[in-house]
This record gives structure tokens, C-alpha cells and sequence, in this order.
């Protein structure tokens, strides 16, 4: 059959390629001549009404073969005239083998041509064959995905021969590329199939693997010597590649050897043949010894007393006399030798493209972690304030955005709107928890620890009394959807990459803020000098009143960004505070480069662990934390340490 379909192809291709016009009646008689086999049709005689459609030409060749495997021809029974059916209200509605309408016939007018599975896979397979040339691309580009699904050796000749007049050059690349992966699969001479892998070069596409894993497949014999002419994978080794037991075991399945036979059933046997204080001439007395009770089952083998089983000194010596092997299903070394020569070199890039994959994983959890922790850098890092709390101003950002988008419609817009007053919500409540705590705790960090972690522990209360305890959605707009995808290994959400960019834009303005304006080059001063500051004309306690506000509103920014992609509850800011006070101590408290540092060792970290321990995501963390504190010990002062007087503190 498939050599049929291979040469219906050929010849069908060929006739297209050719034909000219036809007369419409063309499909008509060779429906009237193959009628019997249309109605009745079996995997054995539809084989000469499919190629004497493919030959046709008629374009309802292909609109029939689709109805007749849709179950949508039909058998009028009043004339016996065949026609293509359309469910209707009424019954069906009719189209003839012209392609003309012809009414509608109510359902017990029609007798439905219900064609077999095996059939309608025939069916399918021609209608490949004919879509391939369909003028419709879209139909050329279904019948390609039909192929891809589903590749076999009849669609090669197809495929080569749909190849010289297609003029969708997007379709002739994907023709092109369908057909050397079923070169390599499926074609008889191996230098061709050989030629076909090593055409792919570099590549390392998912079906590329998918089509040379095949090649490698093994199955694994027993012989007493090595086979000849077998495309052998490996010699294996008992004791090494295989156990002992494996290995007679697959003696015993090829029929090589007998069955085993356990100590306790060969007791039983020996049991149940005992006569006048013997078994098999072997006194009971004597039964004590393994070898004794081997020698008298044996007897019984040869009576045909038991079945026949092996003991443990046949079991060795039979191992002994036999080599155990992988042998390829492949039976061409060249080919098996390309494949794995392409897999080898497939599998050092796919490592390479997962190291790459790993670091955008890693450079996306770095950026999160830097907008969380840029607030607390200001607050922890240049004012020394341990705000437990800073937490809970990035779920107020969160928070934030989810309100502005139940009000504002469109999510651009709203996002729009959704930083800007995230800042200012979470400065003033930042600038209200600094005047009314937060000064009089100046120089205690121990109380502005505790002060905080209450007032923190408050504001998840709030939250909840509020929002309720279930996740509240902050939508990403469209354009944010998706992911950019590099192949098919590597891919960065488009979320993630907007917050790498939001991270570099804080990076800027911070470094702008801190270096270029009047309000940074007096919170420098206030932090180095609170004393000397004052006595210059500057105010210590307005410019700590703005810094833990400034610090506080990028919190607020933070918590809508986390929020497109994590869900806003009560807890989110909770799930980032260890990782931002982490963030800001191992780069080096007070330096905004430090804290960009220590975003990028503690994201990479984490997903380094995670690839190695995936399926356990509380442990990496602990395993993260553990490598902190180790780090910390040989460098307290963070990656980066302050330097100047500051650094004295």
C-alpha cells in the first residue's frame, strides 16, 4: 500500500503539473464507474478510485475526497445518484458532482456513505497529496502541518514534488526543511539520508531532535557470538551495564534459556516427589545442600517429572556463553553515526542556549529584586532605618494599580496613571510614617525593628479588611503579552523584559537624582555628616523626612510592576522583603551599584539553584540564604563597600 500511495503521488503531482483543463463530468464517471467501491469501500479496493481521482484534474476530485472521508457523501435513493452533503434544517442540502447545487433532500431520502477509519486514513493521506498543490496557501500550509503531525515515507515523494512551483517563499522553506527531515528518516539510499543531516549544519530545532532521536533507538540481544552485520550500538558488560538478572532475563525472553526457578518453588517440587525416602534417587538426608537439591531437580527435568529451570550454576553458565549488545533498529552505521554526530553537536548548543535561557531568567528575578530593594536601599542603606515595613509599601503599590484599573479603562491607561499615583500614595505614606514614627527612633534600630515589623503586621491587616484575603488581579495590557522568543529554548516574557527596562530607567534616575540635583547632593551630605550639614544651612530632618518618602514611593512602583505578573495579595510584599534586605547588605549598604550587584548575585544564585534543584523551590532558597551568610562572613562590608567617611559609620 504505501509503495501504491508513493507512486499515486508521483503520478498525481505529475498530472497537475501538466493536465490542462478537463471536462467537469470527469469526477462523475469515474464515480459511476468505482460506484460499487464508493459505497462499500474497504482498504483493498480504494486504492484505484484514489488514483484515478489524483489523475483527474477535476478540481471536485479534491472537494469529494474531503466529503467522502468527512462522512458528508451521501447516496440518493431514489436514483442512486451521489452528491456532496451539507447538514441542513430540513435534512441535507446537495451538492452534484459539478459542483452545482441540487436542493435539499430530507434525511430519509439519503443514504450516508459512512467510509471505515482505515479508509478515511487513506483518504486523508491523498488529501495531503492533493493540498500540497492546493492554489489556496493557507490549504498548502494546513496540508504541511498535516505532514509535520504525522510524517511518513508516503508524503516524501509528495513533498519533493510540490517543491518546483511553489511561489510562497515561506511555504517553499518550510517544504524544503519538511522534506530533509523526512529524508533523513524515511528515504532508501543512506548517503541521501546521511547528506540530509549534515545539511542541517548548526541547527538545533525541536524536530530536528525529534527526527534524529529515532534514528538512535536500540533494542538489546543476547548471542552466543557478535552479530554479524548488526549496526551495534555497545557491548555491555554484566555486572557493569546490566545486572546478572536483567541479563538472563532477556536469555529467557529471547528463548535462549529456561525459565529461573526460585528456591522456594523448587523445594516445593522436590517436596511433592518424594518416594520411599528418596527424591530422583537422592536421599532426603542428603537435600541439606543447594547443589544436592540442584542435582535432584535436574533428575526430574530429565524424567519430565517438573518443567524444565534453570539452576544457579546453569544461570552463570549461561550468562557466560552469551554477549549482551544494543543494537541499533538502524541498520546503516552511516546513518547512526551522522544522527549522533548531529544530536552531540545539537546537544552543546541546546546546553549553551539553556546557560543563555538561565541567565535572562536570572537577569529578569535580578531586575525584580533591584526595584524592590532600591527603596530600602535609600531607607536601610543611607538613613540606617530597618523598615520592616517596606514590604508592605510594595503591596500598597500593587494594591494601588488593581484600584486604578477598576476605574480608569484600558490598561496602558491605566498603567499610565497607576505609577505615577502609586509613587505619590506610597510617598505620603512613607512621609506620615516617618514623621509620626520613624524620627523619634532615630539611632534605635532595635525599636525602629520592631516598630516597623508592627506597623507592618497593621498594614496586612488593613489590606485584608479591605481587599479581602483572595488575589486581586493587575492586568498587563496586550502589547505586554506573550514572550519574546529567541528559539526554541530560549524566551524572556515581555512583562519581564519591560521590568529589566523599568529597573535600568530607577537605575538613571536614581543616579541622576543622587549625582545631579540639589536634594542628592544634601542627602550625600546628611549621610556622611548629619552634623557639618546642619551647620551649613541644610535641615537633617527634612532631608531624612524626603529620603524615606523617596524611598517608600519607589516601593509603591516596585509593587505595580511585581503585580503584572504575581498576584496582589496581602502577602506579596512579605514574599520580597528577606530577598531586598538581602539585595541591599550583601551589595554593600548605602551604594546604589552595590544594591544593583547584589540584585544580580542573589537572582542569578537562585535560579542557578533552582536549575539544579527544580523540584524544590523551599530548598533552594534555604540553600541561597545559607551561601549569604558564608558570604557575608568573608566580606561583611558587601560586593561593593562604602568608601569615605560615611563608610565609618
Amino acid at each position: 500500500m504505501r509503495a501504491f500511495l508513493l507512486g499515486l503521488a508521483m503520478a498525481f503531482l505529475g498530472l497537475t503539473a501538466h493536465v490542462g483543463p478537463v471536462l467537469a463530468e470527469t469526477v462523475a464517471k469515474i464515480v459511476a464507474t468505482h460506484a460499487r467501491d464508493i459505497e462499500k469501500p474497504s482498504r483493498q479496493t480504494i486504492g484505484p478510485v484514489i488514483a484515478d481521482l489524483a489523475g483527474s484534474g477535476d478540481p471536485m476530485a479534491a472537494r469529494l475526497l474531503e466529503a467522502w472521508g468527512g462522512k458528508l457523501l451521501g447516496k440518493r435513493k431514489s436514483d442512486g445518484a451521489i452528491f456532496l452533503l451539507a447538514p441542513d434544517a430540513a435534512g441535507y442540502a446537495l451538492t452534484d458532482l459539478q459542483g452545482a447545487s441540487a436542493g435539499i433532500a430530507a434525511n430519509a431520502e439519503i443514504t450516508v456513505l459512512k467510509p471505515n477509519a482505515g479508509v478515511r486514513g487513506l483518504i486523508a493521506a491523498a488529501l495531503v497529496q492533493f493540498t500540497l498543490s492546493d492554489p489556496d496557501p493557507a490549504k498548502r500550509a494546513e496540508a504541511l502541518n498535516s505532514i509535520a503531525k504525522d510524517p511518513n515515507v508516503e508524503a516524501l515523494a509528495a513533498l519533493r514534488g510540490a517543491t518546483a512551483n511553489e511561489t510562497d517563499p515561506a511555504l517553499l522553506a518550510r517544504k524544503l526543511r519538511l522534506e530533509r527531515l523526512l529524508t533523513l528518516r524515511f528515504d532508501p539510499d543512506p548517503k541521501a539520508r546521511v547528506a540530509a543531516i549534515e545539511g542541517f549544519g548548526a541547527d538545533a530545532g525541536l524536530d530536528l531532535r525529534a527526527a534524529l532521536t529515532p534514528l538512535l533507538a536500540t533494542t538489546r540481544i543476547a548471542a552466543v557470538t557478535r552479530p554479524e552485520g548488526a549496526n551495534i550500538a555497545r557491548s555491555l558488560t554484566v555486572g557493569t551495564d546490566l545486572s546478572a538478572a536483567d541479563a538472563y532475563a532477556l536469555l529467557v525472553t529471547s528463548g535462549a534459556a529456561p525459565a529461573r526457578i526460585t528456591r522456594e518453588d523448587q523445594k516445593q517440587a522436590l517436596a511433592a516427589h518424594i518416594a520411599a525416602g528418596q527424591v530422583a534417587g537422592v536421599p532426603l538426608s542428603e537435600l541439606g545442600d543447594q547443589a544436592t537439591r540442584d542435582r535432584a531437580y535436574t533428575a526430574l527435568e530429565a524424567a519430565g517429572q517438573v518443567p524444565s529451570a534453570a539452576t544457579d550454576d546453569e544461570v552463570a553458565k549461561a550468562i557466560a556463553a552469551h554477549g549482551f549488545y544494543d543494537v541499533y533498529t538502524e541498520a546503516d552505521a552511516t546513518v547512526t553515526a551522522a544522527a549522533r554526530s548531529a544530536l552531540d553537536r545539537i546537544a552543546l548548543k541546546v546546553a549553551a542556549m539553556q546557560a543563555a535561557d538561565l541567565s535572562l531568567d536570572g537577569l529578569s528575578l535580578a531586575a525584580i529584586y533591584f526595584l524592590a530593594a532600591i527603596g530600602l536601599a535609600i531607607t536601610f542603606g543611607v538613613m540606617g532605618v530597618i523598615n520592616m515595613a517596606h514590604g508592605e509599601f510594595i503591596t500598597m503599590g500593587a494594591y494601588t494599580g488593581y484600584v486604578v484599573q477598576q476605574i480608569v479603562p484600558g490598561y496602558t491607561a491605566s498603567l499610565l496613571v497607576a505609577f505615577p499615583l502609586a509613587f505619590a500614595v506610597t510617598f505620603a505614606a512613607g512621609v506620615g510614617m516617618e514623621r509620626l514614627v520613624i524620627r523619634h527612633l532615630y539611632k534605635r534600630p532595635l525599636e525602629t525593628l520592631l516598630a516597623t515589623f508592627g506597623i507592618s503586621i497593621a498594614l496586612q491587616q488593613i489590606f485584608k479588611n479591605i481587599f479581602g484575603t483572595q488575589a486581586r488581579p493587575l492586568t498587563a495590557p496586550d502589547w505586554l503579552g506573550g514572550a519574546l522568543t529567541l528559539n526554541d529554548v530560549i524566551s524572556i516574557s515581555y512583562i519581564r523584559l519591560a521590568i529589566i527596562v523599568l529597573a535600568l530607567l530607577f537605575l538613571g534616575f536614581f543616579l541622576y537624582l543622587m549625582k545631579r540635583t540639589r536634594l542628592g547632593l544634601e542627602v550625600r551630605a546628611v549621610t556622611q555628616n548629619p552634623a557639618m550639614a546642619a551647620s551649613m544651612g541644610i535641615n537633617p530632618d527634612r532631608i531624612n523626612m524626603l529620603t524615606f518618602g523617596l524611598g517608600s514611593g519607589i516601593a509603591g512602583i516596585a509593587g505595580v510592576s511585581i503585580g503584572l505578573y504575581a498576584k496582589v495579595t496581602s502577602e506579596l510584599g512579605s514574599d520580597y522583603i528577606v530577598q531586598s534586605f538581602m539585595t541591599v547588605v550583601v551589595g554593600g549598604v548605602g551604594n546604589i551599584w552595590g544594591a544593583l550587584a547584589g540584585a544580580g548575585m542573589i537572582g542569578g544564585l537562585q535560579k542557578a539553584i533552582e536549575w539544579l534543584n527544580p523540584s524544590n523551590t523551599l530548598a533552594a532558597q534555604t540553600y541561597m540564604i545559607i551561601f549569604i551568610i558564608l558570604f557575608i562572613q568573608f566580606r561583611p562590608r558587601g560586593i561593593i563597600a562604602l568608601r569615605g567617611r560615611a563608610a565609618g559609620d
